[in-house]
């Protein structure tokens, strides 16, 4: 891989972002909270560089001057499942569904705080080491725990009644704690491809989830378990 710069032990973080002062920026701060950094500024040099050496996260702008971002997160998610984070001012929902729907891991819109851009990344980076939660199926979030061995949910010492569909919505949500589902991954992951178009479904089924777990826990730590992205999907704070 191209040498690059930063803590020495850090995370490598490829950079793909065509404004000179916008990587700049990106670099210091990176280095500021730990990670290495290697740089492109266009879609083309940026697979060279990960093809050269493989880094640990790519951060990676969509509107780049020679090949669509795209391009770029189907050209990695081809070969590899090196964690994806979009960064871009483009704001129509589907260019933020066809992102994630092509492999990308999080997306997150200019402007933004880079404490809310190393948040991404630390959860990003997380997921890639390996599966969330106990190693017997347990995944403890508050007053809840997701029993998958059990087919059980309690929110402390009490029983939750999921539907099957509700259960799994949960299990797929929890699965990606911290990241974002788009609602295309939730009905595939649920209800299988025949129904990749029903986004309703989704709608449904994760409204009477919120509601049956709001109920059962008095103390509201749940009340925001599941938030909505609008237009996009779900994403579910981590365990």
């Amino acid at each position: 891989m191209t040498s690059h710069r930063g803590p020495p032990n850090g995370p490598i973080v490829l950079v793909v972002e065509d404004d000179p002062e916008t990587r700049a920026a990106l670099v210091r701060d990176l280095h500021a909270h730990g990670y290495r950094a290697v740089e492109a500024p266009d879609g083309r040099s940026a697979l060279r560089r990960w093809e050269a050496g493989r880094p640990d996260i790519v951060l990676l702008d969509l509107g780049l001057p020679d090949i669509d971002g795209l391009v770029v997160v189907r050209r990695i998610r081809r070969d590899a499942t090196t964690p994806i984070v979009i960064l871009s001012g483009r704001y129509e929902e589907r260019e933020k569904v066809a992102a994630l729907e092509g492999g990308a891991d999080d997306y997150v819109t200019k402007p933004f705080g880079m404490d809310e851009l190393n948040a991404r990344l630390r959860v990003a980076l997380r997921h890639a080491a390996g599966p969330a939660g106990a190693d017997d199926g347990r995944v403890e979030v508050g007053p809840l725990t997701f029993d998958a061995s059990r087919h059980e949910v309690w929110i402390d010492d009490t029983p939750i009644d999921l539907t099957p569909r509700e259960f799994e919505i949960l299990r797929v949500l929890l699965a990606h704690a911290g990241r974002l589902v788009t609602k295309g991954r939730l009905l595939r992951a649920v209800w299988g491809e025949a129904y990749s178009e029903e986004a309703s479904y989704v709608y449904v089924h994760v409204s009477q989830l919120r509601r049956k777990l709001a109920a059962a826990d008095p103390s509201g730590a749940l009340r925001d378990l599941i938030v909505t992205e609008p237009g996009v999907g779900y994403r579910v704070r981590e365990a």
